[in-house]
């Protein structure tokens, strides 16, 4: 082989190597390209999709405003009721408290004539008592008076034999006896009352010990 013939064979033989150089260079910028472009698609459809969803949500989230003035209105009849029931217990409350105001006030004042009652009738002997019918009569209208106030939810305040209570009870005399225990009434000078469970009048009493 001379060197002509050299010369062309290796000129062929680069030509050959720069030529399939080229084509694999080819085919991985279209396989890059391939993949960018997938890569574009998936990411459109992703932002599509996004956008889809964002959309559905707002427009879920957005309410009528229809809805919106019901809604209102519920509330407001809502709190228009809870304030009504609370003005009517509040009413209610205060009333019985008016009623147990003027109810105590009447006791009261009806007290004193029960005293000079009981007063009037322990002059009385039992046997003038049984004797004399004007006395009698006396007493039943005292047990009669009694028995009303009762039934009204008045009571008399238990207090000789009992333990001082000052709740119930208002000490203006001690004394010591060793007969009877520590703290006890022995004696009780007016007697006291209760109209339901509140005091009207404290009994007056002497304590021992």
């Amino acid at each position: 082989m001379n060197a002509k013939e050299l010369e062309n064979e290796v000129k062929k033989d680069v030509t050959e190597e720069v030529a399939g150089e080229t084509t694999e260079t080819a085919e991985a910028e279209e396989t890059v390209a391939e993949e960018n472009e997938t890569a574009e698609t998936a990411e459109a459809e992703e932002t599509e999709a996004s956008g889809e969803k964002k959309g559905f949500f707002k427009k879920k989230e957005k309410k009528d405003k229809k809805d919106e003035k019901i809604e209102e209105l519920n509330d407001r009849l809502m709190r228009q009721m809870a304030e009504f029931d609370n003005f009517r217990k509040r009413s209610e409350r205060e009333k019985s408290q008016m009623f147990e105001i003027g109810a105590k006030d009447i006791v009261e004042r009806i007290l004193p004539v029960v005293d000079n009652m009981e007063r009037g009738l322990a002059t009385v002997s039992p046997e003038e008592l049984e004797a004399n019918a004007f006395a009698q009569g006396m007493e039943k209208v005292y047990k009669q008076f009694m028995t009303v106030l009762e039934a009204a939810g008045v009571k008399p305040i238990e207090a000789v034999g009992n333990e001082f209570n000052p709740d119930f009870h208002n000490a203006v005399m001690h004394v010591e006896d060793e007969s009877v225990g520590e703290n006890i009434v022995v004696e009780e000078f007016q007697k006291g009352y209760m109209y339901r469970e509140s005091v009207v009048r404290h009994s007056m009493v002497k304590v021992a010990n």
